[in-house]
């Protein structure tokens, strides 16, 4: 399975191209951590500090969920195109961000997944990015979640797929869904979309977005939360006890109570 790796540091591009539909897109921004006001290079201290922040996180990452991917905050926002009216990627990290996804990638909902401790712990200016958002005309939507914790994945997956199910259906402009780094909690939320209203069973789902942005959420998630949406008897077997395929798909009569039953979250 191929790495989520960086562009070179040496590209000099302030975006890069992209290559073919779907691919890894670059949004190249210096962060905070390393530069100060002006674009004068921080103290040695300050770049350590954020250097050491980052490995912490894809030490967690890879211990927490499983899998060998890597997050690179020096190098900036970075998103792939799913389909035609979705994006996965990482967090805006500032305003101009945003003004980049409106008018390179005509997007106009930003879906994200990150809870406040998330911005604190990165150092990231959210109100910057709600403002600019409103000023520009895009709508920013929260639907937090954990980072690397399966079980707040799987409680919050109906109403981040209602909101992400809306916004698609307003057919405004496209849906940027983030969440930190863009590889456990927004492609979830993707990949359960794709699932509960794509027509696709969940290894399909899971297999066509991971093959454009390669990344590892937790597709037991997805399954839960699908146990959760089409369950109706409290005496029913626990998902937990169930066997590991189990709601990889649906019958038609199930997708459809899914369907409903996600759709009745729309402003909850």
């Amino acid at each position: 399975m191929p790495l989520l790796l960086p562009y070179p540091k040496t590209c000099n591009l302030v975006y890069a191209r992209r290559i073919s539909t779907g691919c890894l897109k670059m949004h190249k921004v210096v962060s905070q951590a390393s530069q100060g006001r002006g674009g004068e290079i921080t103290d040695k201290s300050t770049s350590s500090s954020s250097s050491n922040r980052v490995e912490d996180y894809n030490t967690a990452m890879k211990r927490l969920m499983r899998n060998p991917y890597e997050y690179h905050h020096d190098l900036g926002m970075n998103y792939t195109l799913i389909t035609e009216n979705l994006i996965v990627g990482s967090q805006p990290q500032k305003a101009e961000d945003v003004d980049h996804l409106k008018n390179e990638e005509n997007v106009a909902y930003i879906l994200n997944l990150q809870q406040d401790k998330d911005f604190e712990y990165w150092g990231i200016d959210l109100q910057s990015v709600v403002n600019r958002c409103q000023k520009i005309g895009i709508r920013h939507m929260r639907r937090p979640a954990r980072d690397f914790d399966g079980d707040s994945l799987r409680a919050g997956l109906p109403k981040a797929v209602s909101s992400l199910e809306w916004a698609i259906s307003e057919g405004k402009g496209r849906v940027y869904v983030h969440c930190t780094a863009g590889l456990g909690r927004a492609p979830a939320v993707a990949i359960a979309y794709l699932f509960w209203f794509g027509d696709m069973d969940l290894n399909t789902a899971y297999s066509f977005l991971t093959s454009k942005r390669p990344c590892g959420p937790n597709k037991r998630a997805v399954q839960g939360a699908t146990y959760d949406l089409v369950k109706d008897n409290p005496w029913e077997e626990p998902f937990e006890s169930l066997s590991e395929n189990a709601f990889e798909d649906m019958a038609d009569w199930e997708r459809k109570k899914a369907q409903d039953r996600v759709r009745s979250l729309r402003g909850t």
